[in-house]
């Protein structure tokens, strides 16, 4: 369990830091050209889960839905972790980034009643919504899972 809670850790660290300087820096609903064509950083929330579901629910049903929806989730989540060999270091990592992206966002939306998102990448008329590193470490996480099954481990 200790890789588990380094990693679940350093994504949790990672994820709450940069929100913090991203708050400290960049005004809500403003955003800073990183890479013209390509990345900002803004500073927006997102009150609803991944791309904005349930964003328009009422604020006290939306959080204690996602409350209790991440907290099943990452009881899954451990569960499974657990039942993976030690020597399985792939999947335990993918594991562990899932786990530490849900509980980064579980802080903010604990703290905040939503989740801070400041990457932003746009190719042309092509614009992904906006994330964080919670979402990130979320993301890679659930790839590296899918391969994993694909690799048959």
């Amino acid at each position: 369990m200790i890789p588990l809670l380094s990693i679940m850790t350093a994504v949790v660290a990672l994820d709450q830091v940069t929100k913090v300087l991203l708050t400290a820096y960049i005004p809500l609903h403003t955003g800073k050209v990183i890479i013209p064509g390509f990345f900002n950083l803004i500073h927006v929330r997102n009150t609803g889960g991944a791309f904005s579901i349930l964003a328009g629910a009422s604020s006290s049903w939306r959080l204690s839905f996602f409350v209790a929806l991440t907290l099943v989730l990452l009881a899954v989540l451990i569960y499974a972790y657990s039942r993976v060999k030690p020597d399985d270091r792939w999947t335990r990592t993918a594991y562990a980034l899932i786990c530490g992206g849900a509980v980064g966002n579980l802080v903010d939306r604990l703290r905040l009643g939503e989740v801070i998102d400041f990457l932003d990448f746009y190719v042309g008329t092509y614009h992904w919504p906006a994330f964080n590193v919670a979402d990130s470490a979320i993301s890679t996480g659930a790839v590296m899972l899918l391969i994993s099954l694909l690799r048959g481990k």
